[in-house]
């Protein structure tokens, strides 16, 4: 951010992200927003706290579940299959869908999440675990993988307030 007449204007090259989720479904969105600005020359920060500290874990063991996911629709059989919430309540019904989602996800030739999370490394995408939700979750920074940050919200917050685009995901 800079002062032009006193007016405070924001960089139009950056970007930052806050990503809460950890889950398998939820840990897209963020990577592939985040390598895709930064390809395109944009500075991005990804501020990740409570469950989508997750995904910076070391060793990524990603699920997701149908439950309390109404959208969730996977294809099969030249159609899509809706599951009902009172079905994800079944036992095994998770580790189920996780592999539907995987496979599906290698059929279609789309990058894994590690690969992304990799890619945002080599981007230099900015990446700060929130030292609160370390603590809170018993985290060490030996847990997760090399070249993070750790800071608190007033960190995130002075990248926010500097940045064109602000997500929350």
């Amino acid at each position: 951010m800079s002062e032009e007449n006193g007016a405070k204007t924001i960089d139009p090259n950056t970007m930052s992200i806050i990503v809460t989720k950890g889950s398998l479904d939820w840990a897209y969105p963020p990577y592939i927003l985040g390598t895709t600005a930064a390809a395109m020359g944009l500075d991005v920060t990804m501020f990740f706290t409570f469950y989508g500290l997750t995904l910076l874990k070391k060793d990524l063991n990603l699920k997701v579940t149908p439950l309390g996911n109404a959208a969730m629709e996977m294809p099969m059989a030249g159609g899509h299959m809706v599951m009902p919430n009172i079905v994800g309540m079944i036992p095994g019904v998770d580790a189920m869908a996780s592999k539907m989602m995987k496979n599906l996800i290698k059929k279609n030739g789309v990058a894994s999440v590690d690969e992304l999370r990799d890619l945002a490394v080599e981007a230099d995408v900015r990446m700060i675990a929130c030292q609160m939700t370390l603590e809170l979750f018993d985290y060490k920074k030996e847990d997760l993988i090399d070249g993070i940050e750790i800071g608190g919200a007033a960190t995130y917050i002075e990248c926010a307030t500097k940045s064109h685009i602000n997500l929350f995901i």
